[in-house]
């Protein structure tokens, strides 16, 4: 993927920019899915998964999830046989909700529609 900027919508009708390093493809529920990761530039830096799944939002925060951000060290392994591939471990056990799903006064990037899933993640941090 070349990196590409990308302006996000917040919860509270402001907008911010981040820039698009990769994209993870992975099978969930029996089903193939795909999310983007994200270099963000703001709260210290560093690598972003916002996602939003059918948990949202009966199960989870309406805006959707985050996982691994702000990640300075993270282990990309080379795939065999795919040149230019890396492979990175992703456990949705640690996705947390951000922010403003406990106070509106709190502004957060919400889940782009590129990182919406048709399948549900029943892990991490929910209601």
């Amino acid at each position: 993927v070349e990196p590409t900027r990308l302006k996000v919508a917040m919860n509270a009708d402001e907008s911010m920019v981040m820039t698009t390093v990769g994209r993870v493809h992975f099978v969930t529920e029996g089903e193939p899915a795909s999310l983007s990761i994200y270099w963000l530039e703001v709260y210290g830096g560093g690598l972003f998964l916002p996602f939003r799944d059918t948990t949202s939002p009966a199960e989870s925060y309406g805006g959707g999830r985050y996982l691994f951000d702000t990640i300075k060290g993270s282990d990309f392994l080379p795939v065999p046989g795919e040149s230019g591939w890396k492979r990175i471990m992703l456990d949705f056990n640690y996705a947390y909700n951000p922010s403003c799903a406990y106070n509106d006064r709190w502004i957060c990037p919400l889940a782009p529609v590129e990182n919406r899933l048709a399948v549900p993640i029943r892990a991490g941090e929910r209601k």
